[in-house]
Parts: C-alpha cells; structure tokens; sequence
C-alpha cells in the first residue's frame, strides 16, 4: 500500500523508493487480480477457485515468454524450463515466504511455504497429468496403444537432484535449529552463510539438470519413462 503503514508494535512505517517502484510495476496484476470474489463470500471457496484460474493463466503467460526467449537464445527447453520458467513461477512464493518470515512470529509459515509448494509442483505436478494420462490410455480401443510411454530425457535425474538438494537443505535448516534456536534470524555470519548454501544447492541443481540436458552426463536408462 502506497500510504504509511503501521507495524505490530505500532510504529509508523514510510512506503520505500523500492515499495513504490514494484507498486507500479506490478499495478496491471494487482487489477486483474481484484476481480477476485472477497474471501467470505461461499467459505472462501469461489476466491480460492477464481485465483487458481489468474494463477494459471499468468503461470502461461510466463511459460509462453520463457519459451520464447530460450528459443532466441537458443536454450533447450528443459533448460528454460528449470531456469527462467521456475523462477518466473516461484517469485510469488518468494514474495510470500519473505513477507511470512518478516511478519510473522516464527518462521513456520516461510519454511512450510517454500517446502510444501515445491512438493507440490513435484508430486502433484508429474502425478496428476500422468494419472490422467494413463487413465486416457487405458480407455483406448486397440490393447497395443494402451501403453502410455513418454521419454523423459533429463526428469529423473531432476527429480533425484532436486530430493538431495531438498534433504540438504532441510538439514541445513535442523542444524540452524539445534545451534541458533531458529530456522529464520541470528547472527549475519549464520545468516549469509545459509544464503550462500542455499544460493549453491540451486545452482549446483540448474548445473546438473543443464548438463544432462546436453547429454553431457546421463542418469538412468536412455529414454526411460
């Protein structure tokens, strides 16, 4: 919001240069977005249904540009796919862990935030389609198109690398607990120390992923499924 806010301990917070910028960068969304219904009309349940459906549709229009743009700079595109398409579509859980982490009390809400949508992108992500997939498959007619067989060049080593970086990093996060008190907060030393594990577990993951990509290593059998 572009006026003085105040926090919880009720002290006047002035909007930032930085605030002010994003505001009017982001101003188109913002409209968009308003034609939510309110959160209390139906339980919260057309809101919810609304936002999914606005979600979706900035998630293509991301996907379409990242596309696009690897095609200019001739990327692959499971490379733009774990790259400019990945961080397009986590920046709003960004922004909402990091206003999470900053309001509230403890750190649950950031951790469950990054954690649980990421696992949701993984499990839900590859499951549902291949669920659906399978179940259209099945219904076919002629026994020899009822297999449903996809080449999945370069998703099961993004898959694996994803859970040791994932585990990595919960046990970053347990050791923070043990030795600091907290996931969140301490000491700047702790704290950009775990941002440059972090920042590294990604790119170790963007590294690997990209590799494979190119063939330049493989993982699992050529053109498993």
């Amino acid at each position: 919001m572009l006026h003085p806010t105040k926090d919880e301990d009720g002290n006047i917070e002035e909007v930032s240069n930085t605030d002010a910028v994003l505001h009017f960068i982001s101003v188109f969304w913002k409209a968009i977005f308003s034609f939510c219904p309110p959160p209390h009309y139906g339980g919260g349940f057309p809101c919810f249904v609304v936002a999914l459906v606005f979600i979706g549709l900035c998630t293509l229009v991301v996907a379409e540009l990242a596309n696009l743009m690897g095609c200019v700079m001739f990327l692959k595109p499971g490379v733009t796919a774990i790259t400019f398409v990945a961080i397009g579509t986590s920046i709003p859980d960004t922004f909402a862990s990091r206003i999470a982490a900053q309001q509230e009390r403890y750190g649950d809400e950031a951790v469950g935030n990054v954690t649980g949508s990421n696992s949701v992108n993984v499990f839900l992500g590859l499951g549902l389609p291949w669920v659906i997939a399978s179940i259209y498959y099945e219904t076919r007619e002629d026994p020899e198109k009822r297999v449903f067989f996809h080449p999945a060049k370069g998703l099961d080593l993004s898959v694996a690398l994803f859970l040791i970086v994932s585990l990595i990093g919960i046990a970053v996060l347990v050791i923070r607990r043990k030795v600091v008190g907290g996931e969140l907060g301490g000491s700047a030393t702790g704290r950009y120390l775990s941002a440059f594990i972090f920042i590294g577990l990604w790119f170790i993951y963007v590294i690997l992923s990209s590799l494979a990509q190119y063939q330049i290593i493989t993982f699992g059998s050529p053109g498993e499924a």
